[in-house]
């Protein structure tokens, strides 16, 4: 026991951590982490999440992954997450005296003081990232926590909803999963706020619940030593996102990434690069038996639209006639009770962004709103009763939609009030960050197909 306190006291003294939970014990190595990410942070990752995610690999659980991201022309949300992997990873390389973090071999520095700080030959691969990129430096505290040598990296962000869970296992525990040595488990909201059940349990060793608190960060070896499971879902939407470190280098994300970058962006301008296009309809149909088609289940970026409060109108005749493939990429414009803004969006996930955006940001907006113009519209019956007519094909199990996603958040709660000064604020707002977002990666897509991975690219001004 006084060994694995000292190795608990050097370990929070090489990482700087003033409270870290570690059992460094061989039979169930893991640490857990609290703080880790900021409350911004996590804010902005469930912003993306929640606006861009698809129908997940389990019953009631929601994933976004970066390729999704690119594949959907919203590869500028790439941008967030380099930030944090550069920034964290400064930290902890800042005690080299000769590390030079401005230059435009940042990643490949970066490799080389992680060799020569561990004196280890091999390099860190990154294989697949869904949300955001702790990556690189989260494999140092793997390296200094558990006294392993991870090289690469596979990432999963989701979010569980109602009635999600998942029984005793290990992350290794499938022929094709073998490749996973550590799982590291980042949550992105509250416990008893945001979510009620979702405690990630071991099955042995210290400690032996979780009570998931948003930017703490959960590290363990993938193995039998560390088998657990997560207990249901019984209100509200748990987000996390999950990293798993393996040895096999041959899959490089950062090389997967840039080659899909490379495809969707070099004949693009900035102004084509930023505007969402949804995936195909199959991705975004959730039902209870998620075998059966959309006729009895409902669209998720509807749903996420619905549980706020808001609808979607689209103009043209005959709409409701569409295959819903179709619907997904008309231009919509919103609806709340009676009223429809005057505000065409180029599609439904279009719409979606602002609308979570306008939830992230708007208590930022409300001096942009002040100077803002609105044109709202009542809705006659004949536009009352198309919107029914679409909410029937895309919206038909309510109570589905209840039950999996929780009723509408209220205001005491801490949601922002709804004012449609707001919403048209945050449309202006949302274009802006995102070609901010777009013009970085631009100007780093050249940097990383030069030397196929994805980095900070600090450019003079």
């Amino acid at each position: 026991m006084d060994e694995i306190q000292k190795q608990k006291r050097e370990t929070e003294k090489k990482v700087g951590l003033g409270m870290c939970e570690v059992c460094c014990g061989s039979q169930h190595p893991r640490v857990m982490v609290p703080n880790f990410l900021s409350p911004e942070e996590c804010k902005e990752l469930e912003f993306i999440h929640k606006s861009s995610s698809t129908v997940g690999y389990r019953p009631n659980v929601f994933s976004t992954t970066l390729s999704h991201l690119i594949a959907t022309n919203s590869s500028h949300f790439l941008i967030p997450f380099i930030p944090i992997r550069g920034t964290l990873f400064l930290y902890h390389l800042s005690l080299h005296r000769n590390f030079q973090p401005q230059s435009n071999f940042f990643a490949e520095r970066l490799k080389d003081k992680l060799e020569e700080f561990f004196n280890c030959q091999y390099e860190l691969f990154v294989e697949f990232t869904a949300l955001i990129r702790l990556l690189l430096y989260l494999a140092c505290w793997l390296l200094l926590l558990l006294q392993s040598l991870p090289y690469c990296i596979y990432e999963s962000s989701n979010s569980w909803s109602r009635g999600a869970s998942i029984g005793w296992h290990s992350d290794d525990n499938r022929p094709y999963l073998k490749q996973r040595h550590f799982a590291v488990v980042c949550y992105l909201n509250n416990y008893g706020k945001d979510f009620n059940g979702g405690l990630f349990r071991f099955q042995d060793g210290l400690p032996m619940s979780i009570m998931p608190m948003a930017g703490d960060v959960l590290m363990y070896t993938a193995d039998q030593r560390n088998i657990h499971s997560v207990d249901e879902i019984t209100d509200g939407e748990r987000l996390t996102l999950t990293l798993w470190f393996t040895r096999d280098g041959s899959h490089d994300e950062d090389v997967k990434l840039v080659s899909l970058l490379s495809q969707h962006l070099l004949h693009k301008d900035m102004a084509a690069s930023y505007l969402p296009l949804p995936a195909s309809c199959d991705m975004y149909c959730f039902s209870q038996d998620q075998a059966s088609n959309d006729q009895f289940g409902f669209n998720i970026c509807w749903a996420r639209l619905h549980i706020l409060g808001y609808g979607i109108s689209i103009s043209e005749d005959g709409a409701c006639d569409s295959d819903v493939s179709e619907l997904l990429v008309k231009p919509v414009q919103l609806v709340r009770g009676d009223e429809l803004l005057d505000h065409e969006f180029v599609n439904i996930l279009h719409a979606l962004q602002v609308i979570h955006f306008y939830f992230w940001q708007g208590s930022a907006l409300k001096t942009k709103a002040l100077n803002v113009h609105t044109n709202v519209l009542k809705l006659s019956d004949k536009d009352k009763e198309k919107i029914n007519c679409l909410k029937s094909v895309l919206l038909n199990d309510e109570d589905l939609v209840l039950k999996v996603f929780g009723s509408m958040p209220l205001e005491e709660n801490g949601a922002i009030c709804f004012d449609w000064t707001g919403i048209v604020a945050a449309i202006a707002a949302w274009e802006d960050y995102v070609t901010k977002l777009s013009k970085q990666i631009h100007l780093g897509l050249p940097y990383w197909r030069m030397h196929e991975s994805i980095y900070t690219v600090q450019l003079d001004e």
